[in-house]
C-alpha cells in the first residue's frame, strides 16, 4: 500500500475512473492545467487531454447545468464545486434537478453525477468559504451525501460515488486535505456508500460524528480512557443516506451517546440522527442524547474561528454530563 494524504487519495480515485470509463469527464474552476485551488486534479489533463479534464467560466450554475446535460446523453461528470459556500449557485440544479431525475423520468433517466467540493474550518478561509452546509444537501431525497475523514475511504468512497447511477454530493473537509497520511491500496477499490464505520470500540459511551470531527471524537475518546471512559466513535462517513443500524447497535452496548457536528446546532444531521435513536432505541438510553456542534451564528470570521469551533475539550465535557446524568 502507498502513504497518501487525503487530497493525493481524491487525485488518485479520479485517474482510476477516468481510466476505467471513457465517459467520466472532470471539470470546474480552474482544475485543468492548475490542478484546482487545492491541486486535487492536479496533473490529470496532461494525462486524459482537455476533452476529459478542462476548466469552466466562473459560473456554478452553468457547472450544475452542464453536468445535467451531460449525465442524459450517456456522460458520467465529475464537477467540481470550487467552495461548498458556493452551493446556493447551483442549488436549483442539484436539488431540483439532478435529486428528480429519475423519479420524473419514470426511470429513463439517471443522473450519474458526483459533485465534489471543498468545505469546512480551521484553515482560516475567507467568509463564504468554509461553511458546513451538508444538512441542506442531506435533507434532499434523490441525493447521497458522502464525507470520507481518511485517505482510503476518501478513495474508496469517490469510486463508488463515480460509479452510482444517482446523484452523490462528495464532500471534502479542507482541514484533513494535507493534515495526515494514510495506507491507501494503489489499485482499483471501492468502500461502500451507506455504511458507518466504527473507529474505535467502547462501552461506555458512543460517539458518532463524520469529517474532521471524527478525529475531535478519537482524540477525546483518548482523554477520556484517562478517566477510565471506554468511548466508541462511529465515522457515519455517509450522511445521506445514515448508517442507522450500526448506530443502534452501538447504543444498545452503551446506552449513552453524544452526537457531534461541525456545522452550527440548527443547520447539520446531528438533529436526525438524535431523533431517530429516540424513536427506535429510547429504552435503551440511560441518559438524554447531547450534541457537541458551532454555535448558532454565521460562519465567523478566521480571527474567531477557533473559538467558534467545536473540539475535542467541548466533547470530552458532553461525554461527561452524560456519564454523571
Amino acid at each position: 500500500m502507498a502513504q497518501m494524504t487525503m487530497i493525493q487519495a481524491i487525485t488518485d480515485a479520479m485517474r482510476v475512473e477516468l481510466k476505467n470509463d471513457e465517459n467520466v469527464l472532470v471539470f470546474g474552476e480552474d482544475v485543468g492545467q492548475n490542478g484546482g485551488v487545492f491541486r486535487a486534479t492536479e496533473g490529470l489533463q496532461d494525462e486524459f487531454g482537455e476533452d476529459r479534464v478542462f476548466d469552466t467560466p466562473l459560473a456554478e450554475s452553468g457547472i450544475g447545468g452542464l453536468a445535467i446535460g451531460l449525465a442524459l446523453e450517456g456522460f458520467r461528470p465529475v464537477p467540481e464545486i470550487q467552495f461548498f459556500g458556493f452551493v446556493y449557485e447551483v442549488m436549483d440544479s442539484i436539488s431540483g434537478q439532478m435529486a428528480r431525475m429519475r423519479y420524473r423520468s419514470g426511470g429513463h433517466y439517471n443522473a450519474p453525477i458526483t459533485v465534489r467540493a471543498p468545505f469546512g474550518g480551521g484553515v482560516h478561509t475567507p467568509e463564504l468559504h468554509a461553511d458546513s452546509l451538508e444538512g441542506l444537501m442531506a435533507q434532499q431525497p434523490g441525493l447521497k451525501v458522502v464525507i470520507p475523514s481518511t485517505p482510503y475511504e476518501a478513495k474508496g468512497l469517490l469510486i463508488s460515488a463515480i460509479r452510482d447511477n444517482d446523484p452523490v454530493v462528495f464532500l471534502e473537509h479542507m482541514k484533513l486535505y494535507r493534515s495526515f497520511r494514510g495506507e491507501v491500496p494503489e489499485e482499483d477499490y471501492t468502500v461502500e456508500i451507506g455504511k458507518a464505520d466504527v473507529k474505535r470500540e467502547g462501552s461506555d459511551v458512543t460517539l458518532v460524528s463524520y469529517g474532521a470531527m471524527v478525529h475531535s471524537s478519537l482524540k477525546a475518546a483518548e482523554e477520556l480512557e484517562k478517566d477510565g471512559i471506554q468511548a466508541e466513535v462511529i465515522d457515519l462517513r455517509t450522511v445521506s443516506p445514515i448508517d442507522y443500524e450500526t448506530i443502534l447497535a452501538s447504543v444498545k452496548k452503551t446506552n449513552r451517546v453524544v452526537v457531534v457536528q461541525e456545522a452550527q446546532r440548527q443547520a447539520g444531521v446531528a438533529g436526525q440522527v438524535i431523533s431517530e435513536i429516540q424513536e427506535r432505541a429510547i429504552l435503551d438510553l440511560e441518559a438524554p442524547i447531547l450534541r457537541v456542534s458551532a454555535p448558532d451564528t454565521v460562519y465567523s470570521f478566521s480571527d474567531a474561528e477557533e473559538t467558534w469551533l467545536p473540539n475535542h475539550n467541548d466533547i470530552v465535557e458532553k461525554v461527561n454530563e452524560v456519564i454523571n446524568f
